[in-house]
């Protein structure tokens, strides 16, 4: 089953645009359409059962000024029916008329969708701004126009979704790769993925590797032709631990574990060149990263974690294609050194990850 939930079309006004490119996506399949928030909650509380295996595809038309109350309605329902998706896999296509917001709008959605149970598969968003300027490459590569190239990323988009099937992991020892740059030493999110791992025992391969102290130097942008050389070959023009450990995990690895402090609401400075320096093996392994999973741990000393969480989703799935299971991220609060061990069931959400990371 397909169903298409539109929000904010009527605050939007101007909605020729997108109502032309999702008809085109639509064509030929048969979907059933959502147009009111309470329509929505009333699909929302129906049984698991009648939900499991829907294809959800939001399509988000925002106003100018790039706020929806229908977006903001749809929003708090997923934060109070916390399973609400569980079972059924997303996508988001947003449509703005400025040149802001639409990003913005896009991976916060598939974070709220993804706590309320939802799968994504890799590279799940489109989103077109008012001058359509974000599709000038494609739109050059294709030999089309900007608002054709972007029916055609639509087009995929829904193909993608109705067609996408979570790796079975039936039968399988899982090959986890855990990636941090943190001190065992004072670090509370490393020591909440202690928690995790003592519930991975026996369960799964895990590989753990420290991006700590300087050892990954940051992607200094070299050209296109140059990365894609380079990555070819599974190597990187600066080296380092990158190629020599990185690669050949993530590489071998079906689930990626990412281990991120908050650092003034932002990944930390080694795990964002992880992100980037990534790209050169992503230019060769793009269909492989298709079928890994990625997770995060986020521990924030005070707040913000769920920012810390959209930019990991926006790396790793929007951008680098990898998969994002239900429940990708477990967030929690601690700032004094071990103090995460006094959180209120903490044990019950570490159990309960790794679970989900051996599905």
């Amino acid at each position: 089953m397909l169903l298409v939930v539109k929000v904010g079309w009527e605050e939007a006004g101007h909605t020729e645009r997108i109502r032309r490119v999702l008809d085109r996506a639509l064509a030929g399949w048969t979907y059933t359409v959502i147009e009111r928030e309470k329509a929505f909650l009333r699909w929302c509380v129906r049984t698991p059962a009648e939900k499991e295996g829907t294809a959800v595809l939001f399509a988000v038309a925002l106003p100018r000024a790039g706020v929806s109350l229908s977006y903001v309605h749809l929003v708090s329902c997923l934060v109070r029916h916390r399973h609400c998706l569980a079972g059924c896999r997303g996508a988001v296509l947003v449509d703005g008329q400025g040149e802001f917001f639409t990003k913005k709008i896009g991976r916060e959605l598939i974070f709220f969708a993804n706590q309320a149970g939802c799968i994504f598969p890799g590279k799940p968003l489109v989103e077109a701004t008012g001058s359509l300027y974000n599709f000038n490459t494609q739109a050059k590569i294709q030999g089309l126009s900007n608002e054709e190239a972007y029916a055609v990323s639509a087009g995929h988009l829904v193909n993608k979704l109705l067609s996408f099937v979570r790796p079975s992991g039936s039968g399988k020892v899982k090959d986890i790769v855990v990636i941090h740059a943190s001190s065992r030493r004072t670090s509370n999110t490393l020591l909440l993925w202690e928690m995790v791992r003592c519930h991975l025992q026996g369960k799964a391969k895990v590989t753990e590797i420290s991006l700590r102290n300087g050892s990954v130097v940051d992607c200094r942008g070299c050209s296109y032709e140059t990365c894609l050389h380079f990555g070819e070959k599974g190597d990187c023009f600066y080296g380092g631990v990158m190629v020599e450990k990185v690669y050949p995990a993530v590489r071998q690895g079906d689930v990626i574990v990412l281990v991120c402090p908050n650092y003034n609401d932002a990944v930390s400075a080694n795990i964002t060149a992880f992100f980037n320096r990534l790209t050169a093996l992503f230019r060769k392994e793009e269909a492989a990263f298709a079928n890994k999973e990625v997770y995060a741990l986020v521990v924030s000393g005070y707040s913000g974690g769920d920012i810390v969480a959209e930019q990991i989703l926006d790396a790793m799935n929007c951008n680098k294609n990898f998969i994002l299971p239900p429940y990708f991220a477990l967030i929690e609060t601690a700032n004094d050194p071990k103090s995460i061990l006094r959180n209120a069931g903490i044990e019950d959400r570490a159990a309960r990850l790794a679970k989900y990371i051996c599905m």
